[in-house]
């Protein structure tokens, strides 16, 4: 199994290679087979792997590569700890990413740098499983830059666009802001603890009391880590510019697996953060904020990668409303479940783009379900998943995050309640839009419209499958279930005895009246997005013209990007102007300047006493020692 384990990275690691390398000297068809299958075989490892954690004498593997750094009081060995949290998050994204380059063979077949866009997805499939599998922050931290890294190239994929080199750029500095919050965090876990490998710095964790300052100022710092790569107010913004990137970037990267690295960092810290109750509390603020804010903003979305994009958002937001409520296993139940409906809707978004042409404005479309009926059904499917339809896996994931609010409070209940029928509303929006009423679009459009290649298609059947029955390793008891994904994950949890979890219980009547309050104001906000939208045929204004300042501020995603333009951007870079154009240039610039200046000034003196006459050396050579001599007399 050991053996496994090590190839479960490598082999993507080595599709990164042969394409990066050889990959323009490939026929295009076999350098995306290859890139395909170099994350296939690792799921089905990852499937065997997952198939010993089920016997009863399971424990945690701990796979030492080599020693790596080694100074001081510092060890860092390069090791993969494999737990049923690990096993799970390998799953998700050799799975997903399986499929998703499976839909990218078709979707990228006659792009130009069809053979780098497949190099690029390897390489962030090596470094996502880098930070699932590490045994420790710093292996963890390396993957973390890995993927920030690989969503920088693939937003930027198409690079001749200065507006998609922009997003990329945005991605990768909004990033770092996190990224530094997470490195000091580390520092200080090293600094308390004396170690960052996992397993030891739990067990030292769970001697401190609750609400230690330490514990919350390294929470803390790992939350902010977690802000920025999981696009959590106030570092979100980055994420719908992503949006520039070819569309299986936004299914991989900004759907199904990097934007849950800050939800699964915090869920393998869950002992650190169950310490800090006062860090879950601005947890569950953040979370609520982004998930209410994003919501909104998603209301007004006319691009359909957009309105994906602030989905994903707010569906961040609810994962963190978990954390927040210590559901550790809740909220990891909603990232799987997302990967698989969001993951599906992304594509789907392609497979609509795709068949219009390039189009990416709902505005422009609609009546498309009659040409494209694969890529309707399955987007029927993945919409009907994140409103949290009955029997479907969404359903399961949000009921079970929106029963951990109502046992907390029921302020929290409705807030969170809230922001799923808006998500309800303005994906049903969404999907009435684009494939209800008359086509919108130009006679050109109509006249190619088709539905996508099996490439494309198979992908998103199966990833349809997946949103009907991924809830259900997850039913409650409520429903006659045994929470079989609650099980599983115990262990994980088994040693944090101040898990917030356990104590929060509802009884099966009001379990089932919340649920089914939820479901009927679902239903409603469905029916009344189709009386808008298709009853009565309303349509977004053509010019982008809003009615009313609310409306504007909507559309205007609340000039959040140009508030920041307005208190960072621009005093820093006048700030950056003022020392390159006057402290570099007059004072750094002016002091190097006059050292060498002074420099050739007084050697152009001293070159004086040298004459080339002996006599005078003798005679400069005594007066030297009597001075010496004078001077040591005296004093």
């Amino acid at each position: 199994m050991n053996q496994a384990i090590l190839w479960i990275p490598l082999l993507p690691l080595l599709g990164f290679v042969i394409n990066g390398l050889f990959g323009k000297y490939l026929p295009k068809a076999m350098a995306g087979g290859l890139a395909t299958l170099l994350v296939a075989i690792p799921f089905g490892l990852a499937v065997n792997i997952y198939t010993a954690s089920t016997a009863a004498d399971f424990q945690p593997i701990t796979f030492r590569v080599f020693d790596w750094i080694n100074v001081g009081d510092l060890n860092v060995p390069l090791e993969f700890y494999i737990d049923q949290l690990t096993i799970l998050f390998m799953l998700i994204i050799t799975g997903v990413g399986s499929l998703i380059h499976l839909y990218s063979v078709g979707y990228m077949h006659d792009d130009a740098g069809h053979n780098r866009f497949f190099a690029y997805l390897n390489l962030f499939i090596f470094f996502m499983l880098l930070l699932v599998m590490g045994a420790n922050y710093l292996v963890l931290f390396i993957g973390w830059e890995g993927v920030g890294l690989c969503s920088y190239l693939l937003i930027g994929f198409w690079y001749k666009n200065q507006e998609y080199n922009n997003a990329a750029k945005k991605a990768f500095v909004v990033n770092r802001i996190g990224d530094l919050g997470f490195l000091l965090g580390v520092f200080m876990i090293f600094q308390t603890f004396g170690s960052i490998t996992y397993t030891e710095v739990f067990t030292e964790a769970a001697k401190f009391e609750s609400n230690n300052s330490m514990i919350v100022w390294i929470t803390i710092l790992l939350f902010i880590g977690a802000t920025g790569k999981s696009a959590q107010l106030p570092l979100f913004t980055w994420l719908p510019d992503a949006m520039a990137g070819p569309t299986p970037v936004s299914a991989l990267i900004h759907a199904a697996t990097m934007v849950t690295a800050g939800i699964y960092l915090t869920v393998r810290s869950n002992i650190l953060f169950s310490l800090a109750p006062d860090t879950q509390h601005i947890i569950l603020v953040v979370g609520l904020a982004t998930a209410i804010f994003a919501a909104i903003i998603g209301l007004r979305q006319n691009d359909i990668k957009k309105v994906l994009a602030y989905s994903t958002v707010s569906q961040l937001g609810y994962m963190f409303i978990a954390l927040g409520l210590g559901a550790y296993s809740a909220a990891f139940f909603h990232v799987m479940t997302h990967a698989f409906f969001k993951a599906l809707l992304f594509l789907g978004a392609g497979s609509v783009i795709h068949a219009m042409s390039g189009e990416q404005d709902i505005r422009k479309m609609g009546g498309l379900w009659k040409k494209i009926p694969i890529t309707f059904w399955t987007f029927v499917i993945g919409t009907m998943a994140i409103a949290g339809l009955p029997g479907l896996s969404g359903f399961f994931s949000k009921d079970e995050i929106l029963a951990e609010a109502y046992a907390h409070s029921p302020l929290i209940w409705g807030i969170g309640l809230l922001g799923s029928l808006i998500t309800t509303f303005y994906m049903f929006r969404l999907l009435f839009l684009t494939f209800f009423g008359e086509f919108r679009g130009s006679e050109h459009q109509k006249s190619h419209l088709h539905e996508s290649p099996w490439t494309i298609t198979v992908p998103l059947m199966v990833l349809a499958v997946l949103s009907v029955v991924g809830g259900y390793i997850g039913v409650p008891e409520v429903l006659g279930g045994s929470h079989w994904l609650k099980g599983f994950l115990s262990p994980v949890f088994a040693d944090n005895e101040v898990m917030q979890e356990a104590g929060h219980h509802l009884s099966h009547s009001l379990e089932l009246s919340i649920m089914g309050v939820t479901v009927a104001l679902v239903l409603i906000t469905i029916v009344v997005a189709y009386m808008v939208y298709v009853a009565k045929k309303s349509r977004p204004s053509e010019d982008g013209v809003q009615q009313g300042i609310l409306a504007r501020l909507v559309a205007n995603k609340f000039y959040v990007d140009e508030l920041y333009e307005t208190i960072i951007e621009k005093p820093v870079m006048a700030l950056s102007s003022v020392f390159g154009n006057f402290v570099e240039v007059y004072v750094i610039d002016g002091f190097i300047n006059l050292l060498g200046k002074g420099a050739v000034s007084g050697s152009r003196v001293l070159r004086l006493a040298q004459t080339g006459n002996i006599g005078f050396y003798f005679f400069a050579m005594t007066i030297s020692i009597l001075i010496i001599v004078l001077i040591n007399a005296i004093f």
